[in-house]
């Protein structure tokens, strides 16, 4: 049985609601990546104590990030094949946001590397499952706004990083308050979108078990497609080791004191995060005029080459600020158009969300490893320039891996088969 068809138009009822289950998402993912819990696993003292709390929060960091990497396909194969009088994806939206509640609550209060790897695991955990059920109302129910769900997406990353870290920094909340505040506003939020937003399951087609093997790894012979591929993985990487080790880098990189290094995050955040909006929107409307995404997506990967080498050369808190902008504007435009860059390489119509799929783990693989490679890289070095200079030096290795695909106009693809 066919699937109906998706409704013409949704309002601005459904898009708020989306909108504030993205930005709870975000907020209690990033927020602790970025600050919460390197200060748990901080360890102030002599030279070998702070790299040991960097390179134990790197792991944990790590460890999370692969739980979720692993879960996010998994919960969203459960989720299409889901029936129940709760519908397909609010059930996983709800226990995601649940699973994200006490996660947090437990972190809140964890003490040592074990306990808050369990907490972080099981956070992550959360935000897989959910994730994948809120993504899934793109395709569910929009036609021809499914670039505009999936600018809020992209848009309430941003803002859920700020949102989260800003109330914790500008409050001036502790540890313990911070993971709790963040649980109430995931509950409420996340709770709120799973049980408003619709949720249609009438004449819904199960999907196919199982894939032939062939067809299930057609795309990866695909020469453009491996190209891009690749690039996203590496300049994805390249971006993380600039940006998850940042509160370290400004504690032992820097000197900055510890009272003041909270507010001087969220200030170099709040740079990138105005840089990577505007250079997301402004470059994928440039793109979609000029037809050249290869050349774009090269461009953006190597500023930010440039931003991970001055922070090498030059690793000053005004330098940085400097570097946050320009770092901003080179992962803002590659991402957005690389994505749009993804879609023109796509091979085959019918295989269109398992193979952006494939690009997702690319980028969501690329800022797992970030946090191990960039703790390793700090040890190995007992600073900070490799890590920075590894970063720009990869960027540049995406950037050359991207030029690898075939110049082409986006229309230029043979299209797929038309619908039924």
């Amino acid at each position: 049985m066919a699937s109906p068809p998706p409704p013409a138009r949704v309002g601005a009822r459904w898009y708020s609601l989306f909108a504030l289950a993205w930005l709870a998402i975000w907020a209690v993912q990033l927020t602790p990546l970025q600050l919460l819990i390197p200060l748990q696993l901080d360890t102030p003292g002599g030279e070998g104590e702070w790299i040991g709390g960097v390179v134990v929060s790197g792991l944990v960091l790590g460890v999370g990030g692969l739980v979720a990497l692993i879960v996010t396909p998994l919960a969203g194969a459960l989720s299409d094949r889901t029936r129940s009088p709760l519908g397909r994806r609010r059930p996983w939206a709800l226990a995601g946001t649940a699973l994200m509640t006490v996660s947090l609550i437990g972190t809140a209060f964890a003490s040592g590397p074990l306990a808050v790897g369990l907490g972080w695991t099981g956070l992550s955990l959360g935000v897989a499952i959910a994730s994948a059920a809120f993504t899934a109302l793109i395709a569910d129910q929009l036609t021809d706004q499914r670039g505009a769900a999936s600018a809020v997406v992209g848009s309430t990353q941003a803002v859920g990083l700020i949102v989260g870290v800003g109330t914790i920094a500008l409050l001036d909340l502790d540890i313990t308050t911070g993971y709790l505040v963040l649980a109430a506003l995931v509950a409420a939020s996340g709770t709120a979108g799973a049980l408003l937003l619709p949720d249609p399951t009438r004449g819904v087609a199960l999907p196919a078990r199982h894939d032939p093997p062939a067809a299930r790894w057609a795309v990866l012979r695909d020469r453009d497609f491996t190209w891009m591929l690749g690039g996203r993985f590496v300049v994805n990487v390249g971006n993380a080791l600039g940006t998850t080790l940042l509160l370290f880098f400004l504690l032992y990189g820097v000197g900055t004191p510890a009272a003041q290094a909270e507010d001087d995050l969220l200030l170099l955040i709040l740079v990138y995060t105005v840089f990577v909006v505007a250079a997301s929107i402004i470059g994928g409307r440039i793109s979609d005029r000029s037809g050249d995404r290869r050349g774009l997506v090269v461009a953006a990967a190597l500023v930010q080459a440039v931003a991970a080498a001055l922070l090498a050369a030059v690793p000053t808190y005004p330098v940085a600020l400097v570097a946050a902008a320009i770092l901003g504007i080179g992962f803002g435009a590659f991402a957005s158009v690389g994505l749009a860059l993804a879609t023109d390489l796509l091979p085959r119509a019918e295989d269109h969300a398992r193979d952006l799929g494939l690009v997702a783990v690319a980028a969501n693989l690329g800022q797992l490893l970030g946090p191990i490679i960039g703790a390793a890289l700090v040890a190995l070095a007992g600073g900070f320039w490799l890590l920075f200079a590894s970063a720009a030096v990869l960027s540049v290795g995406g950037a050359v891996m991207t030029s690898r695909v075939s110049a082409r106009h986006p229309s230029s693809r043979e299209p797929g088969p038309a619908p039924h």
